[in-house]
């Protein structure tokens, strides 16, 4: 048996720019095991598998990185949703469309609609969880080979979650370029209450993330970007109810921008939207491992 994919880039005006992703439609049953031999194979930062339901409108959808299944993330969400935009715009479907995607544990909406070079498609993460503030900020700044002194004094570091628990960590302007994992965050980030941890510079607007073992950078990282936002309009950073631009990507050699609106109050986060262009860049298929 094969399965057919669509490669599109996310956070991506052009093809070959964003955070590439390989979209299975309805590839048929496919295992657990098998879904993530695909994702390590085809060696995407993440892959996402849909399986139609009886409205058109709503999928089902799988996720994985690297390492095991995830029961959310951003970028391939996106992409899977512009992805069944062109498909439906095969069927005379143009304009604006809204798409239910029901992941494990959730279900979320996005809004695509056509642009210059492929599709717009806009994320509502819902209403995100502040998990709590970390007191061990000497630790955190440790395990990315940073000392207490490069974090933010006048921020904290936080968990925050709308679907993925991701450890906010403020660094001071120049501090990126220094950052790297120094050993696996897994243990430092669940000692926190997070799975995963995120670097910003609030006075540039741009984050790091990597995978936990460091390996590999993140280019354009929808679900952290969300956690980002709740951040902002919490600390009085963001207003709500207006865009900004999150950069990423420049480390890992693609410069990515991904908008974020948050909505509510800074005692009330309502959700957060993110989202950006998609483009496409192909279309292949795979033989389905035994």
């Amino acid at each position: 048996m094969s399965a057919r994919y669509v490669h599109v880039d996310v956070f991506a005006e052009v093809a070959y720019q964003g955070n590439s992703l390989p979209v299975f439609v309805d590839p048929g049953p496919l295992t657990s095991a098998q879904m993530l031999q695909i994702t390590q194979e085809l060696r995407h930062f993440e892959a996402i598998f849909l399986t139609s339901t009886p409205d058109t409108s709503t999928w089902r959808a799988r996720l994985f990185d690297q390492l095991s299944e995830l029961p959310f993330a951003g970028h391939p969400v996106i992409g899977a949703a512009a992805v069944l935009h062109r498909q439906s715009a095969a069927d005379q479907a143009t304009g604006t469309r809204t798409w239910r995607i029901e992941l494990p544990n959730k279900a979320v909406s996005v809004v695509t609609q056509p642009g210059p070079n492929g599709y717009l498609g806009v994320l509502d993460q819902g209403e995100p969880e502040f998990l709590g503030v970390v007191g061990d900020r000497a630790r955190v700044a440790r395990a990315f080979g940073l000392d207490l002194a490069d974090l933010r004094d006048d921020l904290p570091v936080e968990v925050v979650s709308t679907g993925l628990r991701y450890l906010i960590v403020p660094v001071r302007t120049g501090m990126l370029a220094r950052a790297r994992v120094v050993a696996d965050l897994t243990d430092m980030a669940r000692s926190a209450g997070a799975e995963f941890a995120v670097l910003l510079d609030e006075a540039h607007l741009e984050v790091r993330h990597w995978n936990n073992d460091g390996v590999v950078e993140d280019i354009a990282t929808g679900s952290a970007a969300g956690t980002i936002g709740a951040y902002r309009l919490r600390y009085a950073l963001a207003a709500a109810g207006k865009d900004f631009l999150l950069q990423q990507g420049r480390y890992a050699g693609r410069p990515s921008a991904l908008m974020v609106r948050p909505e509510g109050t800074p005692e009330h986060v309502e959700t957060v939207f993110v989202g950006g262009p998609v483009a496409f860049v192909g279309h292949g298929e795979v033989e389905v491992p035994a």
